[in-house]
Order: C-alpha cells, then sequence, then structure tokens
C-alpha cells in the first residue's frame, strides 16, 4: 500500500488550492551564490503564511494528519510561484521524508506541476533538513536515489545540527551538502570548525558532492570560507528571504 488509507493523491491544483491544509501559504526566496562565478547558483524557497507570516507559525499547524499535503502543496507552490517570477536559476524546495510514503507516487504532483508551469525539472533541487529526525537511513536513500532518476539534484541541509555524520555523505550521495550555521558562524577564528570544514570538503571531494556553506552573516566568515575554497554562499549578509520575489544580482550584497 502505498498510502495510508486517509491519504488520497492530490493533483498539484489541489495543492494550490491549500483545502487540505485549511490554511493558505506562500514563497519567500532567498538567492544561494556562486562566488566563483559572481552570479547567483539558485534560490530557496522557503514557506511563509498566507500574510507573510514566518515558518514557525506555518509549521505550528503542522500535524500528522496534514504533513503529507503540507510536503506537497510547498513544493507545487514553489515551482508556481518560481515559474511566475520568471525563475531561471535551479531552485531548492525543502521537503519532509517522514511524509514521502512512496517516492515514485509522491512525486507525481512534483512532475504535473513543472509541466502545467513550464518549469524545468532538472533545475529542481530536493534537500532536507539535518534537523528533521529521520526514522530510516535506508528509506531516505531511496527517496534520493528515486529523485535522481528523475532528474532531480539533492542536498542535505542543516549539515553538522542534527542526525547525520559523515558515514550519511556515503550513503545518500548528495549533489550538494548544506553547512549548518552552527558550523560557519566565527569559522574564521575558530581552528576546530576550520578542521572540521577540511574534513568535511575531502569527502565531499571523493564524492562529487558540492559544498554550500549556509547562514554567513559577516564578510570574515566569508573571506574565510572562499579562501578555504567553498564556492557556494548562502546568508543575511548577502540577501534575507523576499516573499514572492527573486533577488536580482544588483539587489545582493557582500560581493567583494
Amino acid at each position: 500500500m502505498d498510502f495510508p488509507a486517509r491519504v488520497k493523491q492530490q493533483s498539484c491544483m489541489d495543492c494550490l488550492s491549500g483545502q487540505s491544509l485549511g490554511f493558505g501559504i506562500r514563497m519567500a526566496f532567498q538567492p544561494i551564490i556562486d562566488w566563483q562565478r559572481q552570479e547567483v547558483f539558485a534560490y530557496e524557497a522557503l514557506v511563509r503564511g498566507p500574510d507573510g507570516q514566518g515558518a514557525g507559525w506555518v509549521f505550528e499547524r503542522i500535524t500528522d494528519d496534514n504533513k503529507y499535503y503540507f510536503d506537497q502543496s510547498c513544493r507545487v507552490k514553489a515551482i508556481e510561484t518560481a515559474s511566475r517570477l520568471g525563475c531561471d536559476k535551479l531552485l531548492s524546495i525543502n521537503f519532509l521524508p517522514n511524509a514521502v510514503y512512496n517516492p515514485e507516487t509522491c512525486i507525481r504532483a512534483t512532475i504535473e506541476a513543472s509541466t502545467l508551469f513550464g518549469f524545468d525539472l532538472r533545475k529542481i533541487i530536493f534537500e532536507v533538513t539535518e534537523g528533521e529526525q529521520i526514522l530510516s537511513q535506508d528509506k531516505l536513500r531511496r527517496i534520493f536515489e528515486s529523485y535522481a532518476r528523475h532528474g532531480f539534484l539533492t542536498a542535505i541541509d542543516d549539515f553538522g545540527a542534527g542526525f547525520a555524520g559523515l558515514d550519511w555523505l556515503h550513503s545518500l550521495k548528495p549533489a550538494i551538502l548544506k553547512l549548518d550555521m552552527s558550523l560557519i558562524r566565527d569559522i574564521h577564528r575558530d581552528p576546530a570548525k576550520q578542521q572540521r570544514l577540511a574534513e568535511v570538503q575531502r569527502i565531499c571531494h571523493e564524492l562529487g558532492t558540492l559544498i554550500l556553506a549556509e547562514g554567513i552573516e559577516v564578510e570574515e566568515e566569508r573571506d574565510f570560507l572562499v579562501d578555504a575554497g567553498v564556492r557556494y554562499l548562502q546568508g543575511y549578509l548577502f540577501a534575507r528571504p523576499a516573499l514572492e520575489h527573486l533577488a536580482g544580482r544588483d539587489e545582493i550584497n557582500g560581493w567583494r
């Protein structure tokens, strides 16, 4: 059985309506920087409430009964909004692995939305936050493998803050690893964090995984990371998330 009895498969229009959630959602977007090319690499879609309420407001309303609909709705709303805004970069979408009952079936609304709104499936990154309690490493590996077969990129978010050790990298083989801000904060003056970064870089190099540093807030952090060879950067130093807006290069701070 693909789904518990209480769960029906949605179309992307069901997801957009928000009826299964009982409230509407919108999307904010934060740019991810390609420092080497001095341009935007991708935009991360971040859920907001119907009046722009923060993610905390939204997650307070998520239960076991609606988390599947929420996960599906976020994917569709992110694709619809990014397409409407003319996004021509990669689009990073967070997903809840514990809401995925069967990867091949759960991805149907994503494919339908991409077709309906004319968004290239190959530009979608699915990222799982390391802060979520993952019930099964094997299940997450199967999800990642399924998404890769469909041409999606995969990412582990907030690495260093939760469940995943370096052994998870070998098992999941994500396309992108996002380093948590707890590792990034003051890394320019913390030898232990610098050593941890070097260890992660070595393994990611072996696996062909891109490293992205998030949560960058000051120039000193940026400069250390760039000098250490980290190419992809994200954080308030560059731009805060903007509701239904894709920040252009001239709106982004922190360029050298």
